[in-house]
């Protein structure tokens, strides 16, 4: 291995450790900044050069994620999320009731809203409700997290990594969602079965009035726009138009108003998750341009053309080593150049996503949960939340290996 290598290879560990962790000891950094620095380094070190950092962006993925965030961001400032999540939790009549719409539907519009949105929007809903209820929060708040990552498998919209994974496979949208809505919908139910047994004495035969929620006011004007809008989109994927150009189309719709100020949409957009895709591209493509990608080949090639099981295994661990979506970028070369590629993609989706619900940090969308029940003075810590994320894991993932062990 040349100097060039063993530097690049340094930077790398010590960028995917960050990345992993969600910070550098002693440093004030998040994601987006240690992975910006640590492309930043990369070029200096000469592992990959200007040229081919520009080339490694995938623009595709960061116009479809820039996309759902405009079409997100005026759902969410019309009141689209809060009047829909509001209406369904008040059909609850009994703690095992609230629980099954909670894990439904947050399940349900995390494959179409990303997982991440969807829980910004629960997890204070949930707070409300079950504080006003005098139950206990943790159960309610950690199966969020749990179903939100568990549904957002179904499609390529319902999370980052299924976008790249999504892009890069050219696997149609229907048939992407025909494939994962089995192990999906059979792990939400699999949650609430865990979640019944795990927290018995919650769930007990409690009956309770009707719940009030906050009332909200919504933009209708907007809502009534962004609504058409995303059904729009979804239209246009079910029909075969290029994923990132739908959703890219449907989002432009909306910036065309005479009401709502640009700033205020804009406002709504997560720029440093741009940040830090854009800069994890060159990051994991260096790899590549350094000649590192032929050890990762060599370590990780026995266990992805193995079994189906050996491929699953093989991705969770990477995905809770290093994070799902630097896990899928690490494999995206190795993976494109497999013979049954559009299988392994499949399975890498499902895999990654899945291994999201292992520990507190598997996925942002954990965290996003953990952190705003904290303002709340609620605390969910790592075993707690261990204790129902290891076994759902382990047994949704174990539903997506023989699935897939019989479909292929």
């Amino acid at each position: 291995m040349s100097n060039v290598q063993t530097v690049s290879l340094i930077i790398i560990l010590i960028t995917l450790y960050g990345i992993a962790v969600g910070r550098i000891p002693k440093f004030r950094m998040n994601r987006a900044s240690i992975a910006l620095v640590g492309a930043a380094a990369l070029l200096l070190a000469g592992a990959i050069d200007s040229a081919d950092a520009y080339r490694a962006i995938d623009m595709d993925t960061i116009v479809l994620l820039f996309s759902m965030m405009i079409i997100n961001g005026n759902l969410r400032i019309s009141g689209f999320f809060k009047i829909l999540s509001a209406k369904i939790v008040k059909f609850a009549r009994t703690p095992f009731q609230l629980l099954t719409l909670i894990i439904f539907s947050s399940g349900i519009l995390s494959a179409f809203f990303l997982n991440d949105t969807v829980v910004i929007v629960y997890t204070p809903l949930i707070i409300q409700i079950v504080k006003s209820l005098n139950r206990n929060s943790v159960p309610y708040l950690i199966a969020v997290a749990l179903s939100a990552n568990i549904g957002s498998a179904m499609t390529i919209i319902g999370n980052p990594q299924n976008m790249i994974i999504g892009i890069a496979s050219g696997i149609p949208f229907a048939d992407y969602l025909v494939y994962q809505i089995f192990p999906s919908v059979s792990g939400l139910s699999v949650t609430l079965i865990l979640m019944r047994l795990i927290y018995k004495k919650e769930f007990h035969n409690t009956v309770f009035e009707e719940i009030k929620t906050e009332e909200v006011k919504p933009y209708k004007p907007l809502l009534i726009k962004s609504t058409i809008s995303t059904l729009l989109m979804i239209v246009l994927l079910f029909t075969g138009m290029e994923i990132p150009i739908a959703a890219f189309a449907c989002a432009s719709l909306l910036l065309v108003t005479r009401r709502l100020k640009p700033a205020r949409v804009f406002n709504e957009i997560d720029w440093s998750l741009l940040v830090f895709f854009s800069a994890l591209f060159v990051v994991t493509s260096s790899i590549e341009t350094s000649g590192l990608s032929y050890y990762l080949s060599r370590t990780v090639n026995p266990y992805l053309t193995g079994s189906v099981t050996s491929f699953s295994i093989a991705t969770v661990f990477l995905s809770n080593l290093i994070s799902n979506v630097p896990a899928v970028l690490l494999l995206k070369p190795v993976i494109s150049v497999m013979p049954n590629a559009e299988q392994s993609w499949l399975l890498l989706g499902m895999a990654s996503t899945f291994a999201g619900n292992l520990t507190l940090i598997g996925s942002v969308a954990n965290l996003i949960v953990a952190e705003t029940a904290k303002k709340d003075n609620i605390t969910i810590t790592f075993f707690e939340y261990l204790k129902s994320g290891i076994i759902v894991t382990t047994i949704t993932v174990a539903i997506g290996i023989v699935w897939f062990t019989l479909i292929f």
